[in-house]
């Protein structure tokens, strides 16, 4: 295969890992240019491109090398691994991304009496992923027919053909709208950077490797506060105890008040109103809770 000079990252063509994952790149500082047939789009600012697939169809085009990365689901990399990579170089999830957090789990009627994973034992399970519950089985050491179907899995124990289900889960309300209850997570799941486990040794490693960088500089600021906030130096020591997760904050002297001092935190996650008001009556003053764009470490 002729190499190439340009990244190349395969995502999801349509669904909701879409949007999440456009908005993510654009904030490491990328921009595109679809085609008419909207399959591809060329990166104007950066030599990255962007090819728009099925999900499913991701990680077997990392493997083979036509992608160099790949923005999917845990659950569709993993059950590649378990199933579909068998012959293929194996994956590596590079980064965890933080948007389309789901879980994979088990659920049965909810007027069945499920007390373990021995209550499976002889059941019929429906799922999508069959690596993954199969793994999932032999772990626990419970003997259950494993039924492999395409989609509409929560519907198979109303129509007889299976007695209980292994799907993703969300919010659980299609699970309640069948009848159905979960019992067993078999794994956690959200959106993840996926890529082989050895990086091209070319410019394409190099890109990879700033938009690591970038990735983690996003990611790190954007549940962040940058928290502004004067207090006395008698009071320091009391408002620095109540702030927020995050590195040692910065220290300013403020013109002409000699005892007072400016704050500047760095807060992992939102800062609340209650926060605020007890860092308030230890001290504080005049504080301003802005969000974070970018970080560069």
């Amino acid at each position: 295969m002729k190499t190439r000079d340009r990244l190349r990252i395969a995502m999801q063509k349509s669904g909701r890992l879409t949007e999440p994952a456009l908005d993510l790149l654009n904030r490491c500082g990328l921009s595109f240019r679809q085609s008419r047939d909207k399959l591809f789009c060329f990166g104007e600012g950066e030599p990255v491109d962007l090819l728009l697939v099925r999900d499913d169809d991701i990680p077997g085009l990392i493997a083979q090398g036509v992608c160099d990365l790949g923005i999917v689901g845990r659950n569709v990399l993993r059950e590649f691994q378990l199933v579909g990579g068998r012959d293929e170089p194996p994956l590596h999830e590079w980064r965890p991304l933080g948007f389309g957090r789901c879980r994979l789990s088990i659920a049965v009627p909810q007027e069945i009496d499920y007390q373990s994973p021995q209550t499976l034992s002889g059941q019929r399970i429906a799922t999508s992923y069959p690596g993954l519950l199969g793994e999932w089985l032999r772990t626990q050491q419970v003997d259950a027919g494993v039924m492999t179907l395409a989609g509409s899995v929560e519907i198979a124990p109303k129509l007889g053909t299976a007695d209980a289900i292994c799907d993703l889960v969300q919010s659980g309300g299609t699970l309640v709208a069948n009848q159905l209850r979960e019992t067993e997570v078999l794994l956690e799941s959200e959106a993840v950077l996926a890529g082989p486990q050895t990086l091209p040794a070319d410019e394409r490693g190099d890109m990879i490797e700033l938009l690591l960088k970038r990735l983690d500089g996003v990611i790190q600021v954007r549940e962040s506060r940058l928290l502004l906030l004067q207090t006395s130096r008698h009071s320091l020591e009391a408002v620095t105890r109540l702030l927020p997760g995050g590195p040692q904050p910065t220290l300013l002297p403020v013109a002409g008040q000699p005892d007072q001092l400016m704050l500047q935190a760095l807060c992992a996650g939102e800062v609340s109103w209650r926060q605020l008001e007890e860092i308030k009556l230890a001290g504080a003053r005049e504080m301003f809770v802005l969000p974070v764009e970018k970080m560069l470490a």
